[in-house]
């Protein structure tokens, strides 16, 4: 008789992982033919079931959505079975029997979740949160370094599921604006990390690797036009919205598509990659003490002369915090930058940096930087994402901006956004504007056309709503609409007035309400339109209509998020408390939606 050998209770497996173990043990070795096949190769041992493996993600402009689904295919071939969950919908898994959970989130605002991840976050932090002692995690988190709560709600998500008793199976990883090396590193070592841990696994553990799980990943060929490889599209047209003495700078772009078989919906964003201002790469390079052919290298790691790198890849207005800390080192403003560098002093960091560029932090030092010593210390040039301003059923082969140039002077020097001013004043009929598409997959309109839509966007946050009305009227959308817009003077700041009134004539606005501040004593904001149209505003949610909201996100629509609010409790007669979940059930359902910056 055969001796069958089996799994010691001292092993490193659940009792689950044991029992199937020596199950297949018992049937494997049960008779002599049986263990020779089995002592000449373990290929013929039967398929175990994949691991399984939930991804969350958190996302405000689709960004994180996207990664879960490409982590979500990477998981597949490495033998998981992976669940990809919008926070928003985090009722559909059972934490506390779910194994394996990788979360990837954004963070919005001053360290607030995305809009889909609040109520997700607050069952992490309710008192019904479950003990998640078997539970093993990992957390991606993106942001931007220029900001000063870089990171954090992925890193509060990370602190609260180990409180909660998780295992974290990889360190979490927080990227800046350029992710994609550090997400693709944080895959691997999640994915190795869960594949080694025994209790990452189903009941047992793949003896035999799937073909697939052994494989070689595939590297990834960028396929079409994408923010590697943006499109060199065509500018159209320029034309200035506002009125001569406004005291802003809005400006309308048409930019042709053509050839390029991009495609988009209203709602989604335009990535548009500018250069940087010759004169002002002029001005480093005589900092710098250089004529700008030294050769150099650029983020991606090609040659290149220090011009053009200054101008087409290196980000040169904003100080990163690596050069602040070298140009402290070396007495940068009078030494006044190394005290502002203590942790305990970020605020006042923040305000001496407002105003002020990379070329005031490295000019006059006692020890300049050379070209070689400042290049490692410049962060890679960033494109820009604006909100597309048209529908392509009513413009086809073209994308609309509407976007805002910014100018002003700080500290005795005239100051310009990068790529406003790129568009506005660089952009001629022989530049070529590399852009690309960015999906808002959570910036949709209603797929029912019947369905009511109510439109808040002051400023240049009328943008996608002209996109979302130009859809409207061109797939015969019944639904009303409403638009509540806003802005300084309606003598000068009235933007697309013209169009606007004509669709509030011919009915396909149901109402347009108008907040111009500064054309009375008392500033009028949308939000102060809106309290004033609470019953009816109450009354178009209560039938169904999904409201939407874009443009500033640190004062505008907190304020708009308020009065929501309040008309939920003036006009639906709810508590402050049902007034909030009342709110955080539009979201859920997607029919409170923020394009917001």
């Amino acid at each position: 008789m055969n001796k069958i050998p089996f799994i010691p209770e001292n092993a490193p497996f659940s009792p689950e992982q044991r029992l199937w173990l020596n199950g297949y043990l018992a049937g494997l070795f049960s008779d002599a033919s049986a263990a020779e096949r089995a002592m000449a190769g373990l290929n013929a041992a039967p398929a175990m079931p994949p691991k399984p493996l939930v991804v969350f993600f958190g996302s405000q402009t689709g960004t994180a959505e996207v990664l879960a689904k490409k982590t979500s295919k990477e998981a597949e071939k490495r033998g998981f079975a992976p669940k990809v969950v919008d926070m928003a919908k985090y009722e559909t898994v059972d934490l506390a029997s779910e194994q394996n959970v990788l979360v990837i989130t954004s963070t919005y605002g001053d360290g607030d979740p995305p809009d889909n991840a609040q109520a997700f976050w607050n069952y992490l932090q309710g008192e019904t949160a479950p003990r998640l002692a078997h539970l093993n995690y990992s957390v991606l988190a993106l942001g931007d370094t220029n900001y000063s709560a870089f990171c954090q709600f992925g890193k509060n998500c990370d602190e609260r599921l180990g409180k909660l008793g998780a295992k974290r199976v990889h360190p979490r990883v927080d990227c800046d604006v350029d992710y994609e090396t550090p997400a693709k590193a944080w895959t691997d070592g999640v994915f190795a990390a869960l594949s080694s841990s025994p209790e990452a696994a189903l009941p047992g553990v793949a003896l035999i690797p799937s073909e697939a799980s052994v494989a070689a990943p595939a590297t990834e060929v960028p396929q079409g036009w994408s923010k590697k490889n943006p499109f060199p599209a065509r500018l159209l047209a320029n034309r200035l919205l506002n009125a001569a003495g406004s005291g802003k700078e809005v400006r309308h772009y048409e930019i042709s598509l053509a050839g390029s078989g991009l495609s988009y919906e209203a709602g989604d964003a335009l990535g548009v990659l500018p250069a940087n201002c010759g004169g002002l790469v002029s001005e480093l390079l005589s900092i710098l003490d250089c004529d700008g052919e030294e050769a150099v290298k650029t983020p991606d790691g090609t040659e290149t002369s220090l011009r053009l790198a200054l101008t087409q890849h290196h980000d040169i207005t904003r100080p990163a915090s690596d050069l602040l800390k070298v140009a402290a080192e070396r007495g940068a403003a009078g030494g006044e930058l190394a005290a502002l560098l203590d942790p305990s002093r970020k605020e006042d960091l923040k305000k001496w940096l407002w105003g002020r560029e990379l070329i005031d932090v490295v000019s006059g030092l006692a020890q300049p930087f050379t070209a070689a010593e400042l290049m490692p210390l410049l962060k890679k040039l960033q494109p820009r994402l604006y909100s597309i301003s048209s529908s392509p059923k009513a413009h086809p082969d073209e994308v609309h901006l509407t976007v805002a140039a910014v100018r002003y002077d700080a500290y005795g020097r005239g100051r310009k956004g990068v790529c406003s001013t790129f568009l506005a004043d660089r952009c001629a009929d022989n530049t070529p504007v590399p852009v690309f598409v960015q999906t808002s997959h959570g910036f949709r309109l209603p797929a029912n056309g019947d369905v009511p839509v109510i439109m808040c966007g002051p400023g240049t946050g009328i943008a996608p709503f002209r996109a979302f009305l130009e859809e409207r009227r061109a797939t015969g959308a019944q639904g009303r609409n409403w638009l509540f817009f806003g802005d300084q003077k309606r003598s000068t700041d009235y933007l697309y007035q013209e169009q606007l009134e004509a669709w509030a004539a011919d009915g396909h606005l149901a109402r347009l309400d108008l907040a111009f501040s500064r054309d009375q004593a008392e500033k009028i904001y949308v939000q102060n339109r809106m309290l004033e149209s609470a019953a009816e505003l109450w009354s178009w949610l209560d039938s169904g209509a999904h409201f939407y909201v874009c443009g500033d996100a640190s004062r505008m629509a907190k304020d708009v998020d308020a009065a929501l609010h309040q008309v939920a409790e003036s006009a639906g007669g709810l508590s402050k408390e049902a007034a909030a979940e009342y709110i955080q059930k539009l979201k859920s359902e997607k029919r409170y939606q923020r394009d917001v910056y």
